[in-house]
């Protein structure tokens, strides 16, 4: 099974640590260099910039947001231990983290940050597709031949650069697929690494809930649920005439998504 140690990079057997560098960040996954379709989100981006111009702010609850009548635009993770969470309002964040330090938004720092961010992008892939200032993904495919290493290689780097040279952080998710990529870039933050392989799709999917999918808020996942859809499993006992009856176009993504699949392209063009 190949490995690679997160910190030095090094292409390695599986191990509890690096041979190399000694360091206990190492990845390992039986299609770990097979994989080249990647979503990098970015570690509670505004509040990281915030703490990363401000050292005087590491290690207290930070919100970034408006006054007591606003909404909360970011949370760094102290202050998600406590349930803040992004677009809660913020006299309710308050309540749940009355320590935390209230910033506004500075914009023109994050577009800085994410820009720099994209430039390092840029020098892997001319395949990316923005979603947001702090996320975006990338499709590594052909790259190989290229850089000399393989696209999770390159990505730990990306990673890497963007906390040595921006002081920021981010996760990152490889897989087959768009989809499954940006699941993936959610299970181990912050400053996470990991991997949704082919073969292990069907089950890793199975016992997920459908509030997993991108796109089913609130009102999608009470229709759902009224529909006895809870988890991906139930999708599967669905089938694709009786999902589209149902849910007309979203019954047959949900049909394709439920067996993981996803043929969407990364796209540059594509509208944040």
């Amino acid at each position: 099974m190949p490995a690679l140690c997160r910190d030095c990079l090094s292409q390695i057997a599986p191990a509890r640590r690096c041979p190399a560098c000694g360091s206990p960040r190492v990845f390992a996954h039986p299609e770990l260099f097979d994989l080249s379709i990647a979503h990098m989100d970015c570690d509670a981006f505004y509040a990281s910039v915030e703490k990363r111009d401000n050292p005087a702010l590491n290690g207290k609850p930070v919100i970034i947001g408006g006054g007591r009548r606003g909404v909360v635009s970011t949370a760094c993770y102290i202050a998600r231990i406590k349930g803040v969470k992004s677009a809660m309002p913020m006299f309710q964040a308050l309540k749940l983290c009355p320590e935390a330090i209230i910033i506004k938004p500075r914009m023109e720092a994050y577009v800085e940050a994410s820009r720099a961010i994209r430039t390092m992008m840029e020098e892997l892939t001319p395949a990316i597709e923005p979603l947001s200032l702090d996320e975006a993904f990338l499709d590594m495919t052909g790259t190989t031949k290229l850089h000399g290493a393989p696209p999770a290689v390159m990505l730990a780097r990306l990673v890497r650069r963007m906390k040595t040279e921006l002081g920021l952080t981010g996760s990152i998710g490889l897989s087959h697929n768009k989809f499954l990529a940006k699941v993936a870039s959610d299970l181990d933050k912050p400053n996470g690494f990991s991997v949704i392989g082919a073969d292990e799709t069907q089950n890793f999917l199975s016992d997920k809930p459908v509030s997993m999918i991108w796109g089913v808020g609130a009102a999608s996942l009470a229709t759902l649920n009224k529909a006895g859809i809870k988890t991906f499993s139930d999708l599967l006992r669905w089938e694709r005439t009786d999902l589209v009856a149902r849910f007309g176009g979203m019954g047959d993504r949900l049909w394709h998504l439920a067996r993981g699949q996803d043929k969407r392209r990364v796209s540059a063009h594509a509208p944040m």
